[in-house]
């Protein structure tokens, strides 16, 4: 595994950490500026304040999220991460749901490190 495979996964450790702590600052520091999110059904989600914006939603929300990490290439500055992801999301004062799927994530390197640039994430309800 190269350096910057090892630097890709763990960004995807810390992304996934932040979010279970509920660490926005955390999450948002992960990603580029410029970030765009795809999600079935949904507009794109452009930037990181809107990205923001939608975490106000998920305030009271317990996120339980594992990455199964199924790619990794990197191309100088660019790479992408192919992942299945499983997330149980834990309402306060409600029951849980999960959503599992194929993600697909374009990062760039960015001052030495490695962001989110796009991200399509293909996560849909499962049952059980």
């Amino acid at each position: 595994m190269t350096t910057d495979e090892q630097a890709i996964r763990t960004l995807i450790e810390a992304w996934l950490k932040a979010s279970e702590d509920g660490d926005t600052a955390k999450v948002l520091e992960l990603m580029s500026s410029d970030v765009v999110f795809l999600q079935p059904g949904q507009k794109p989600m452009r930037g990181r304040k809107e990205f923001e914006a939608a975490q106000g939603g998920i305030r009271d929300v317990e996120i339980d999220g594992r990455a199964d990490i199924q790619e990794i290439h990197v191309n100088g500055e660019w790479a992408y991460c192919w992942n299945f992801l499983t997330v149980t999301f834990t309402p306060k004062n409600g029951a849980a749901g999960r959503r599992a799927g194929n993600v697909l994530t374009v990062l760039r390197k960015e001052s030495g490190r490695w962001a989110i640039f796009r991200d399509a994430n293909l996560l849909t309800k499962v049952d059980g």
